[in-house]
């Protein structure tokens, strides 16, 4: 979220419709609940910019740590507060999301501190459920989509973060991609959209900032170009032959002393002498006078 939108939610609170946190925004945020119980969700749909239910219905055993894979295969969401659980949103939903070797460390790091939970349970004489799933509550079970979005919201309260929505995580997801030099059809498949006119409508917020940097660059290339193009009208003029003198004109080449000088003149100077000085007379009277002719024959 941009210094200025920023301002505006401190002096009305009013949220934006659409917030997107910038890089230093999530990195403080994620810093300040790094000891929270769910800090790898937040994290994953921060990074990947999986779906509330995608996260909530995700599986270790669909969990590839050693391979850095994560594959989507299921979506548990809410009606009303029933947990419904099937298949993702889309076709397109079902996909293969790439982690990056950090993403993999928080999430070996959270599976570690979830099985060391799990075992105190037990050994206190309290229930644990080994459920399977990534993101469980104190008891193991699958966490609810609902407890997901209002611990969200708890934590922006306590951190003093611009306000967002837990979707609006995916959201920054996609635009923090973008900027980091993938293109649309990667982060199409990253989020698991039908099409990528798709993500660019809807989730592909660019901030000012990218705005003002796209303007800059533009401006540049039209910069260069005409540098280009001016260099090569300079060189080309540098190339250019000498004109020659028109005819009956002394050479401004030809030194003092008459045609045959040859003192200080350039190779080829003689001959462009020669040719000035070639001026034919306006009859010539060696040549026969057809005229005439054509006036005795008729």
């Amino acid at each position: 979220m941009e210094d200025d939108r920023v301002a505006e939610w401190q002096d009305t609170g009013a949220r934006p419709a659409v917030a997107v946190w910038t890089a230093v925004q999530l990195a403080a945020f994620l810093a300040a609940v790094a000891d929270d119980s769910p800090y790898a969700m937040w994290w994953l749909i921060g990074l990947r910019g999986l779906r509330r239910g995608e996260a909530c219905g995700l599986r270790w055993s669909d969990v590839d740590l050693d391979h850095g894979v994560a594959y989507i295969t299921r979506n548990r969401t809410t009606a009303g507060y029933q947990v419904i659980e099937g298949d993702p949103k889309t076709q397109a939903g079902i996909r293969a999301v790439a982690l990056d070797k950090h993403t993999v460390a928080v999430l070996r790091a959270h599976r570690s501190r979830q099985l060391a939970h799990g075992q105190r349970r037990l050994a206190a004489g309290k229930a644990w459920y080994a459920s399977g799933y990534v993101f469980v509550s104190k008891d193991g079970s699958p966490l609810h989509p609902s407890y997901a979005s209002t611990r969200f919201r708890l934590l922006i309260a306590r951190t003093g973060v611009p306000p967002v929505r837990l979707h609006d995580l995916r959201h920054t997801a996609v635009t923090l991609a973008h900027k980091a030099g993938a293109d649309l059809k990667d982060v199409q498949d990253q989020v698991g959209h039908s099409s990528c006119v798709w993500t660019a409508d809807v989730y592909m917020s660019v901030t000012p900032t990218v705005q003002h940097r796209n303007a800059e660059n533009t401006a540049k290339l039209l910069l260069a170009a005409r540098r280009t193009g001016r260099k090569i009208k300079a060189r080309a003029r540098g190339n250019r032959p000498p004109t020659m003198p028109a005819t009956g004109t002394p050479s401004p080449t030809r030194p003092a002393g008459g045609a045959n000088a040859q003192v200080g003149a350039l190779p080829g100077d003689h001959e462009r002498v020669r040719r000035t000085e070639i001026v034919r007379s306006p009859r010539d009277p060696h040549r026969p006078n057809r005229t005439k002719k054509r006036n005795r024959r008729r």
